[in-house]
């Protein structure tokens, strides 16, 4: 199929995805698609109708709030699509239950705070002495954050099955730009585009670590169980906080200071994006059409 698609359409469509295991997740505003290559060739195609947690009540739509949901929603939903994805890609019958949704974002949450919480904070406190000021404390503090992040970036991009990932998140990358420019749905046409995209969910890890030192300033410097709880706490206001910047700036992405501030999120993108094949994009963008609605798969094969 080709065809582009028109502003009006566009405007509509508020695109959003995420790689999969040997395939992409594309999220529209009434659609979900997942789009997964199995092990025979073929592309397994499933669209569901989805209604999102901040439009579910008016208090998940707040400002802060719709973040906090937005993030525990994309959670959910981005674990199951792993586990369809997985089932789909090497031929399995396990299907992830509600349970263990439950535990993998717990260990993920574990995880995060021991990694990018807990470490950070402990190894600063040892260097209290040296910083009277909070401020520069939180300064250090951030910049030990950040560097643990980066490291942890550098050492999954060399496994070899977190690359193929890496590679279907560019893929993801380019259909978006290729829809958002009005161009033909094709992988032909993805090809100029690069795999960085502004709105990545990766940019917005990097904002939550920026604000994180703003918002961490503010708690002072009590004893170091105190402070790691403390910081623990405050999580959530500050992935709210993070999604609101985040939302602001792709409303003024084109002005000089939005382009300015998502410059550092663009190169992170270096670490967690890689240059996909033809076969990639095909998958990506039979992912795209599902969310828009379309009843095609590629290659003109009805599902």
């Amino acid at each position: 199929m080709r065809r582009a698609l028109g502003d009006n359409v566009k405007k509509e469509c508020d695109i959003g995805g995420q790689a999969l295991i040997e395939g992409v997740m594309m999220r529209g505003p009434h659609r979900l698609a997942m789009a997964v290559r199995r092990f025979d060739g073929t592309i397994a195609l499933e669209v569901r109708e989805v209604v999102p947690l901040s439009r579910r009540h008016r208090l998940f739509s707040l400002p802060i709030i719709r973040g906090i949901v937005s993030l525990v929603d994309s959670l959910v939903v981005g674990l199951r699509a792993l586990s369809y994805s997985a089932q789909v890609a090497f031929d399995e019958e396990a299907k992830l239950s509600s349970f263990d949704i439950g535990m993998a974002i717990l260990l993920a949450f574990g995880l995060f705070v021991g990694l990018f919480i807990a470490l950070p904070t402990f190894v600063t406190s040892l260097l209290d002495q040296f910083f009277s000021s909070t401020v520069v404390y939180n300064l250090v503090e951030g910049g030990i954050r950040i560097g643990i992040f980066l490291l942890y970036l550098l050492v999954i991009s060399q496994m070899k099955d977190i690359r193929r990932v890496f590679e279907y998140h560019g893929a993801e990358h380019k259909a978006i730009f290729a829809f958002e420019e009005g161009d033909e749905l094709t992988p032909e046409s993805a090809m100029k585009f690069t795999t960085r995209h502004p709105r990545c969910g990766t940019s917005w890890l990097l904002v939550v670590m920026v604000v994180s030192i703003l918002i961490f300033s503010l708690l002072g410097r009590p004893g170091i169980l105190v402070r790691i709880v403390s910081r623990i706490l405050v999580v959530p206001l500050v992935a709210g906080l993070a999604y609101e910047a985040i939302k602001l700036l792709s409303r003024n992405r084109k002005s000089v200071l939005a382009r300015l501030v998502s410059l550092p999120g663009l190169w992170l993108q270096y670490f967690t994006t890689r240059e996909p094949d033809y076969a990639q994009l095909e998958v990506a963008f039979a992912a795209l059409r599902g969310s828009l609605g379309e009843d095609v798969a590629p290659c003109g094969e009805r599902r």
